[in-house]
This record gives C-alpha cells, structure tokens and sequence, in this order.
C-alpha cells in the first residue's frame, strides 16, 4: 500500500513472464487519499545505465522517477504506461536531477 504519495515499485518475478516482452516493464502503484493510479513502466538497461551508471537498482530509478513526477502533477495525470526516457521529453530538468552517476 502506498501512503503520502510514495509510489510502490513491482516486477515480475522471473519466470512469470515472457522475459522478451516484460523484462523491463515495471508495475507501480501510487494510492493517496483513499485512490490509487496504476502505471506500467518500461526502463531499458542503456537509459538506465546513462542516468545512474548502475548505482541503485532500476525499482529505485522508477521510485525516485515517480517522486519527481508527484511534485510536478497529480498521480492521475501520469500516463497509465510509458517508456521512463519519455519524462525528458516533457520535463527538460528531469535527466539531470534525477542522475546518480
């Protein structure tokens, strides 16, 4: 469950699914105020790697991504499913707050 706006991270458990469709697709949950908006997330390993060079894992990216979305907009507003590069394009500051390289 996820209080205050802190978005929970979820994926598949390997073996649960096509690894060539959904190895990079993660499920995340924001609940705030008795409502919730479900999103799924894809994040390649190159994008992943050009923001943090591999020092936290990919569900911290999308937590930190998703904390960096909530202070911009309302959970709803968030597309249900999207590519994590996808924030650049609409927020220009998003690459180089967000990198923990």
């Amino acid at each position: 469950m996820i209080i205050g706006r802190i978005p929970r991270v979820e994926h598949p458990e390997r073996g649960d699914y096509d690894e060539k469709i959904e190895a990079h697709t993660f499920h995340v949950t924001v609940k705030e105020l008795g409502t919730s908006a479900e999103h799924r997330v894809r994040l390649d390993d190159e994008y992943y790697y050009k923001l943090t060079d591999g020092n936290i894992t990919k569900m911290e990216l999308i937590r930190l991504s998703f904390r960096f979305l909530l202070r911009r907009e309302a959970k709803e507003l968030i597309p249900a499913e999207f590519n994590l590069s996808a924030i650049s394009r609409y927020f220009f500051d998003y690459e180089g707050e967000i990198s923990v390289k």
